[in-house]
């Protein structure tokens, strides 16, 4: 059985080396495709289901997850498309920082965007979810007046995610000291579903 190790890789690589493995088996052969987070796992099952394929076991090892794959071949003709009914739109903002300074002065740009989030507090101005991406993600590992901040949004019911390739890439996977580690779906769920969205960097 073909063993597919996806572990440390960002979004999508899991999924497409999963699909081209599965292009490369027979009808009733089996893969191995171990990942080690969360956000993989699902991609992979949700990319598993739409195709027709069988997942026949997943195991947890540890921090990482073992997904045994069955091929499943099927013909144009008879393939079944069910499509699922798009989500509501969320009524909250979808907010993505993508920077850890407002504007190209770095001094002022940082009091800036403390300020941001300190106004959102004061003004009981919440939205749904922040983002952070780029350089973004120093915000939620090292900033501690921002982390402070950004802890009691989480308290009002914000939610709060880091690009997880941004965090490996600055290799701050370890030093995430507010919300949750997250691919881009998240990212991609929340420009298609929120009713609006707010770039900042």
């Amino acid at each position: 059985m073909k063993e597919i190790n996806a572990k440390g890789l960002p979004c999508p690589q899991p999924v497409i080396k999963t699909k081209e493995a599965l292009e490369n088996l027979k009808e009733g052969e089996k893969i191995k495709v171990i990942v080690d987070n969360e956000t993989a796992l699902k991609n992979i099952q949700k990319f598993v289901n739409s195709q027709g394929h069988k997942i026949l076991s997943i195991e947890n090892l540890n921090s990482d997850f073992l997904i045994i794959i069955e091929k499943v071949e099927g013909k144009e003709k008879e393939i079944t498309i069910s499509c699922e009914l798009e989500p509501e739109k969320d009524e909250g903002l979808f907010v993505v920082i993508a920077t850890d300074t407002m504007g190209k002065d770095e001094s002022l740009g940082k009091i800036l965007m403390k300020a941001y989030f300190e106004t959102m507090l004061a003004h009981n101005l919440f939205p749904k979810k922040i983002f952070f991406m780029n350089r973004g993600v120093f915000l939620t590992t090292q900033e501690e007046e921002i982390i402070s901040i950004l802890k009691e949004l989480e308290k009002r019911g914000v939610e709060i995610f880091s690009c997880g390739t941004c965090l490996k890439y600055y290799q701050l996977e370890d030093k995430l000291k507010v919300g949750h580690r997250a691919g881009t779906d998240v990212y991609l769920e929340g420009i298609f579903y929120s009713k609006k969205t707010v770039w900042i960097g």
